[in-house]
């Protein structure tokens, strides 16, 4: 009776949260689905719409150019990924693997840099942005550089791979070297695909943030045309006068990506692959 009253405490516990969580993703998509009749602001607040219409999402995608928007974020985020997953392996493997002089330093070093929020450092990177011209008053290709270079190689990424590079055993590598393979091949064909859920932890994560970014790039976009996501249904505020319904829409459409990405690499969440890979 003791462990079942536990259980059940943490179990309501955890709902509660998991309620309090994902209950302004409720109230956004309510207000989604709201038609104009209907006041999204009544007391008591009404989650189920009374005026059910999908009327708001064919606004938002006719009033503004939203497939445009949509395939900016897909450039920057998808670009931004792919660096970091290779930046970042590349930068890890020496740490976790080779002896330096002034590895421990380096590695301290860019570990120290997770502290530093990007606010404090924005300011010298927008001026190395400006004197390198990688602004989209100069064309679309050094505008997308402008967005995904300052976002390319991140600490967290380089301290997640170094630790998945030290759970493998070096008997692996031997074992390649054996085989006759170089440094490159080994890294390649037998390093990369044993640290699969990790790729696919950072490739998340920096996906989600690069998806998500709004501060920088309003600040170094000129050009509607290159807006992502995050600022163009920032732009539906002040183009609707604050049409809540179709801020609502956009927001909830904008979020779809996040989602199908998050579903696609999920399986690779579940590590053991190096079980069994080295008898003891």
């Amino acid at each position: 009776m003791r462990r079942f009253f536990e259980k059940f405490t943490s179990h309501f516990i955890l709902i509660v949260i998991s309620l309090l969580s994902i209950f302004p993703f409720i109230w956004l998509i309510s207000t989604s689905l709201k038609g104009a009749g209907e006041n999204i602001f009544a007391y008591p607040p009404t989650i189920i719409p009374n005026d059910f219409t999908f009327d708001n999402y064919i606004g938002v995608w006719k009033k503004v150019n939203f497939m445009a928007y949509f395939w900016n974020s897909m450039i920057v985020a998808g670009a931004t990924v792919i660096l970091n997953l290779v930046l970042s392996s590349l930068a890890a493997y020496p740490l976790a693997r080779m002896n330096f002089a002034g590895k421990k330093i380096t590695f301290f070093a860019v570990l120290a840099t997770i502290m530093i929020p990007f606010q404090a450092i924005m300011l010298p990177v927008y001026l190395i942005t400006i004197k390198l011209n990688m602004m989209d008053t100069v064309n679309n290709f050094m505008g997308y550089l402008g967005l995904v270079l300052p976002f390319a190689v991140s600490a967290f990424g380089i301290f997640l791979m170094r630790q998945a590079f030290l759970a493998i055993p070096k008997e692996m590598e031997e074992a390649a070297i054996v085989d006759g393979c170089n440094v490159f091949q080994m890294f390649w064909k037998v390093i990369i695909p044993m640290v699969k859920p990790s790729l696919a932890v950072l490739a998340i994560f920096t996906f989600i943030g690069s998806w998500g970014e709004f501060l920088w790039p309003s600040i170094v976009l000129t050009k509607e045309s290159m807006y992502t996501l995050p600022v163009g249904v920032n732009n539906l505020q002040g183009m609707f006068s604050a049409n809540w319904r179709f801020i609502a829409a956009g927001s909830i459409l904008s979020t779809i990506p996040i989602l199908i990405f998050f579903l696609a690499m999920q399986k690779y969440f579940i590590s053991g692959e190096n079980e069994g890979a080295v008898k003891g």
